[in-house]
C-alpha cells in the first residue's frame, strides 16, 4: 500500500497569514499523497459579528441557524477553502478545494439531540473514499472544508477533526494512512500553560488516567477520542502538534503521538 497522510489544519494558524503561508509551504512538500481538512478560524464569527447575526455556543459547539450557516458556507467553503488552494498553487501543489457535498464526498444527516437543537449541524455517515482516491490518483490534492450535506440537499456545518477522522478511517481500506492534527499547540499538554509540557507518547490507558484526574485539557478531549476512534478503526497512526513544525509531525519527531500500545 501507497503512504496517505490526512492533515487537519486549525486554530489560530488560519487567521494569521504568516503561519498560514509557512504551514502550507510545509504541506506543499509533503512527497506522499495528501489530504488538508481545515477549519475556520474566528473570521466567521467576526462576520458574524458585523452582520448582526448573534452567535451561541454550547460546551464550546456552535449552534447553527440558518443564518449562520449561510455565513460558514460562505468563509469556510469559500474564502478560506479557495485562499488556501490558491497558496498551495503558487507553490507547486496541485490542488482541488472542496466541501463535503462536492462528488458526495461526504454524506451526513442533521443532529439529533435528546435535549439541544444544534440547528443545522451535521454528523457523518459516510465518506465516498472512492471518489477521493480517483482525485488522489489523478494527481490533486483535496482540500476538504467542514460544510457537508444530507440525502435532501440540505448544507450542514460539521466538526473539521471528526471530518479528519472519518476520512483517515475510510481511507485506510487503500493507503497507509497516517493521520495529524495541527494546530498552535506542541502538542498534547500536561500544563495547558507550559509548551514544554508535551506527552511524548499517549496510549489509551495514560490518556483515562489523565481524564479521570482532571489532568487534561477539556477542550483536548474531543480531538483525542478522534484519535483513538481512527486507530481502532484501520489509521496506521496519529499524531497532535504544531502546525509549524509539519515535516517534524510527519517524520514523528515532535508532538504527541497516540497510541493504542
Amino acid at each position: 500500500m501507497e503512504n496517505l497522510d490526512v492533515i487537519k489544519i486549525g486554530g489560530n494558524i488560519i487567521d494569521d497569514e504568516k503561519k498560514l503561508s509557512s504551514f502550507l509551504q510545509s504541506f506543499s512538500s509533503i512527497q506522499s499523497h495528501k489530504i488538508l481538512i481545515h477549519g475556520g478560524g474566528r473570521l466567521a464569527t467576526k462576520l458574524a459579528d458585523t452582520l448582526g447575526v448573534q452567535q451561541r455556543l454550547i460546551d464550546g459547539r456552535r449552534i447553527t441557524d440558518a443564518e449562520t450557516l449561510k455565513i460558514v458556507t460562505m468563509v469556510y467553503a469559500g474564502f478560506i477553502n479557495k485562499n488556501i488552494v490558491s497558496q498551495l498553487q503558487s507553490k507547486n501543489c496541485n490542488a482541488i478545494g472542496l466541501c463535503g457535498a462536492d462528488a458526495n464526498i461526504i454524506q451526513a444527516h442533521k443532529r439529533i439531540h435528546p435535549s439541544i437543537d444544534y440547528g443545522f449541524v451535521g454528523d457523518i455517515d459516510k465518506i465516498n473514499a472512492v471518489q477521493l482516491k480517483q482525485l488522489i490518483n489523478s494527481g490533486l490534492t483535496p482540500i476538504i472544508a467542514p460544510i457537508t450535506s444530507d440525502a435532501e440537499g440540505q448544507l450542514l456545518n460539521t466538526n473539521a477533526d471528526t471530518i479528519a477522522q472519518e476520512i483517515a478511517k475510510a481511507m485506510s481500506e487503500y493507503y497507509n494512512v497516517q493521520l495529524i492534527f495541527s494546530f498552535e499547540k506542541s502538542g498534547v499538554l500536561l500544563d495547558v500553560n507550559d509548551e514544554n509540557s508535551v506527552i511524548k507518547k499517549l496510549t489509551s490507558q495514560y490518556y483515562l488516567e489523565l481524564k479521570t484526574n482532571t489532568k487534561i485539557f477539556a477542550g483536548m478531549i474531543p480531538k483525542i477520542d478522534n484519535a483513538f476512534a481512527a486507530l481502532n478503526s484501520g489509521v496506521k497512526k496519529v499524531i497532535i502538534g504544531n502546525a509549524q513544525k509539519l515535516n517534524d509531525l510527519i517524520n514523528n519527531s515532535t508532538g504527541t503521538t497516540i497510541t493504542n500500545e
